[in-house]
């Protein structure tokens, strides 16, 4: 729990520095672009790979995500973020012989996102992921504290709408007490169709 609270505390403070760096600037060209008039919202597919010790178990992760990227500074976005999860188990999963039982979660997070470039940003982002199939999968705990920091790139489709490309690595704290095994790690690939509010 301390690494992933320090991780989470780099990454706000990173986002701050990055903020603080670019206040001493003047051009607002990325900040135009990235729609900070009004809300973004976007709505995506998540597709990723488990890594750690839930890849010997696990061959995928697939599910989709709603977001709200609302401006609160030049170039400065406080995100919110919802979505479905579905890990799906190998065959053989960690050598037993047996097929691992999909894991269906369920995070909400919150953050950050930032565009030090023209359309480039970097995100990172906090919340909780909700098991909803934990006594199918062996989770003594319903619900894991997650962290996921993430870059990407909004490509213009014309008018107040992007395609939101990013890749971020998505952690969790144990969701069986004291089993570091039970995290579920991934990194993942979002693409999302996102549009402005002004």
């Amino acid at each position: 729990m301390k690494s992933t609270l320090k991780i989470s505390a780099l990454v706000v403070a990173f986002a701050g520095l990055a903020l603080g760096a670019k206040a001493q600037t003047t051009t607002s060209t990325s900040s135009k672009s990235a729609g900070s008039n009004g809300v973004i919202f976007s709505v995506g597919v998540d597709a990723g790979l488990p890594t750690g010790n839930l890849s010997n178990g696990y061959n995928w992760n697939i599910g989709g995500s709603v977001q709200a990227d609302i401006p609160v500074a030049q170039q400065l976005f406080v995100t919110v973020n919802a979505g479905y999860n579905s890990l799906q188990g190998k065959d053989n999963a960690y050598g037993s012989g047996l097929k691992a039982t999909n894991i269906q979660l369920l995070p909400v997070k919150a953050g950050l996102k930032f565009f030090p470039a023209n359309h480039f940003y970097v995100q990172g982002e906090a919340g909780a992921a909700f098991a909803l199939n934990k006594s199918d999968v062996g989770f003594d705990n319903g619900t894991a504290f997650i962290y996921a920091p993430q870059v990407g790139y909004q490509f213009p489709l014309g008018g107040k709408s992007f395609l939101d490309a990013g890749v971020r690595y998505e952690g969790s704290t144990d969701f069986t007490s004291h089993n570091s095994n039970s995290q579920v790690n991934f990194v993942a690939l979002r693409l999302a169709y996102a549009f402005g509010t002004k």
